[in-house]
């Protein structure tokens, strides 16, 4: 098996990662290598990083590529458990990319998993895969229905893979299921990666100062949740070691509005209509200045608040950073080019 730098410890469950090079895997894999109860962690990506994590091994493995499904068989066959995360948000441009990576990337994992008849699989969802919240705002459960944003085609690939998970409970009832759906997930060591994906490369990271913008621009109805990446893979952890099943809202307090940014920007709200902001988002995007779709601006404005009352009762889980202290976190790490030593996340400062 090819793999590259890193520890196998004995005893203890053996967890394969994929997607173990971005931001949430990259976090899973240093949580679950402190963890007593895992004996050795196999991080699986696209490239093999130059992260070097005690007690991780690295493999090289193409999720979205016609042939690999031999190497990744072989990867995941003397697992304990599988965590599936990887996922790639772009092109936005081009749907038929991420399909593949995404939806048929996660097809073939349910496949090996279901031949080499792995104990549990703890796969990433999203709130991106909720249907449109209720209009009185209230948190919403796990049982909201998860059929997502049908104009963007990261949601839609979310509420898709909801189904291809049902079929597989359904069919592979000795594999236990875990579905994770965090909401918004920062940590400093990201913000490079996500300012490119949805701000694009060439914003440079000092416009995220709260000296320069005196006034923020409100769209209507903004309202969304935040979690720091870290709290989330305490969460993977957690249904990794833990004999649960079903799905696992992920979100800390307080709820991010407009008032909210505000105040960690120092700046004043003005409220702009969500029509204006989606047109002049859907000009840059099709003119190819920004990489953000407007249907993510769609997504962001439907999602429901979610109640994490599940996984703080069944995990014993609960959120140490704030939703204000992960985006400070991410603004840190916008302003400084912080990256890791993987791929997808390397820094890259545009002063």
């Amino acid at each position: 098996m090819e793999t590259s730098s890193g520890n196998s410890g004995g005893g203890g469950l053996r967890v394969v990662v994929t997607g173990a090079t971005g931001n949430v895997g990259t976090s899973v894999v240093r949580a679950l290598a402190r963890e007593p109860g895992v004996g050795s962690v196999l991080g699986l990506a696209r490239r093999l990083p130059e992260l070097d994590v005690p007690g991780v091994e690295w493999g090289a493995v193409d999720l979205s590529a016609d042939g690999d499904e031999p190497r990744l068989g072989r990867y995941v066959a003397d697992a304990d458990a599988v965590v599936h995360l990887a996922w790639r948000f772009g092109p936005t441009h081009d749907p038929v990319t991420t399909w593949r990576a995404n939806v048929l990337g996660t097809l073939r994992v349910a496949e090996a998993v279901a031949a080499a008849h792995i104990p549990a699989l703890v796969c990433a969802s999203s709130v991106g895969a909720y249907s449109p919240g209720p209009e009185s705002g209230a948190p919403v459960s796990e049982a909201w229905p998860t059929h997502g944003w049908p104009d963007a085609a990261y949601s839609r690939e979310k509420a898709y893979l909801e189904r291809v998970l049902d079929t597989f409970e359904r069919d592979h009832p000795q594999t236990r299921v875990v579905r994770m759906r965090p909401a918004f997930l920062f940590k400093e060591e990201s913000a490079s990666e996500q300012r490119r994906i949805f701000a694009g490369r060439f914003v440079p990271g000092r416009l995220f100062r709260p000296d320069l913008l005196p006034l923020l621009p409100e769209p209507s109805g903004l309202r969304f949740q935040v979690l720091h990446t870290d709290d989330a893979a305490d969460a993977y952890v957690r249904a990794v070691l833990r004999d649960v099943r079903g799905a696992f809202n992920l979100a800390a307090d307080p709820v991010v509005d407009g008032a909210l940014l505000g105040e960690m920007f120092g700046a004043r709200p003005v409220r702009v209509p969500a029509g204006a902001v989606r047109g002049a988002l859907a000009t840059a995007w099709h003119l190819r200045l920004a990489p953000a779709s407007p249907g993510l601006f769609d997504l962001l404005r439907h999602i429901p608040v979610m109640s994490t009352d599940r996984a703080r009762d069944e995990l014993d889980w609960s959120p140490t950073a704030s939703s204000v202290e992960a985006l400070e976190a991410f603004l840190r790490g916008v302003r400084a080019g912080a990256g890791d030593d993987t791929a997808p996340l390397a820094g890259r400062r545009v002063a």
